[in-house]
């Protein structure tokens, strides 16, 4: 299981997504009330990711 997403609680007792490769993070969402939002993001970030285009503002 190298990539897959992984929804915790932080110390503020939100539920956060993260996504990881391996056991290391790659990047995570915001803190939501719910997991149930947890989840709403992942799905949008399975939807909406493959499309989304780099921007280099280095």
């Amino acid at each position: 299981m190298a990539h897959h997403f992984k929804i915790k609680k932080n110390k503020a007792g939100e539920f956060v997504a993260y996504f990881m490769y391996n056991a290391e993070p790659i990047f995570w969402t915001e803190g939501y009330s719910s997991k149930a939002n947890a989840k709403n993001a992942i799905e949008s970030i399975k939807k909406n990711g493959p499309d989304a285009e780099t921007v280099d503002e280095s």
